[in-house]
């Protein structure tokens, strides 16, 4: 049974009796909006199962009773919208939190409950995924830099060796070579004496300026 289906037989097992005999165009002033709006989507409407998308409709037969429908609603407070295809009048909602909101006022207690269980679970799971895909991107920034920073070295040490370079850029090379994966913070506490992310970076910057003068001289011969 599909989700929608669900939300009617629901509806029904809670409304039943409400909604026996019950029609919309001869209550369409009754004083009871949830009981119009629940026999509506029993009759006329579908939702789509929260784990794929979000949508929320009813099928009018004409623009009258399109404006009709939408017209209860949103003096509930939900945003309706109408939109005509295949000659059918349809009053819909795309907002998760007001579908989830409209399942509860209908008597659908259920189903708003298991879609909102599915929209913390949804939201749970995309922060999750933003910060492995952030992390995974950083870690990927880290090794490429290191990667690039290492040629750079190897290439000084293969043309002239480390005594090209001055006390605090041979220390970071030489500690870059030793510890390839650590990032800059840890490379910089294993400076004597320790200095900052800025300051390692700074270090590295050096010695790839370096490095590219020194390629520069070795095309140029």
């Amino acid at each position: 049974m599909s989700f929608s289906q669900d939300v009617k037989t629901e509806i029904l097992n809670r409304q039943q009796k409400k909604l026996k005999g019950f029609t919309f165009p001869q209550n369409a002033n009754n004083i009871n909006p949830s009981l119009e709006l629940a026999f509506l989507f029993v009759e006329q409407g579908s939702v789509n199962d929260p784990r794929s998308s979000y949508h929320l409709e009813i099928s009018c037969n004409d623009s009258a009773e399109a404006e009709a429908v939408a017209g209860i609603m949103t003096g509930q407070g939900f945003k309706a919208r109408i939109v005509c295809r295949k000659g059918k009048h349809i009053v819909y909602l795309k907002d998760r939190e007001s579908i989830a909101d409209f399942l509860g006022y209908i008597g659908a207690i259920n189903a708003m409950m298991e879609m909102e269980n599915s929209l913390i679970l949804k939201d749970m799971r995309n922060s999750v995924n933003r910060k492995v895909n952030f992390e995974t991107a950083n870690i990927e920034r880290t090794v490429g830099a290191a990667v690039k920073d290492i040629e750079d070295i190897r290439y000084i040490e293969s043309h002239g060796g480390l005594k090209q370079l001055h006390g605090g850029l041979k220390e970071i090379a030489q500690l870059r070579i030793e510890y390839p994966d650590a990032t800059l913070k840890s490379l910089g506490e294993k400076v004597d004496p320790p200095i900052g992310k800025s300051g390692v970076n700074h270090r590295l910057r050096k010695i790839r300026e370096y490095a590219e003068r020194l390629r520069i001289r070795q095309k140029g011969k």
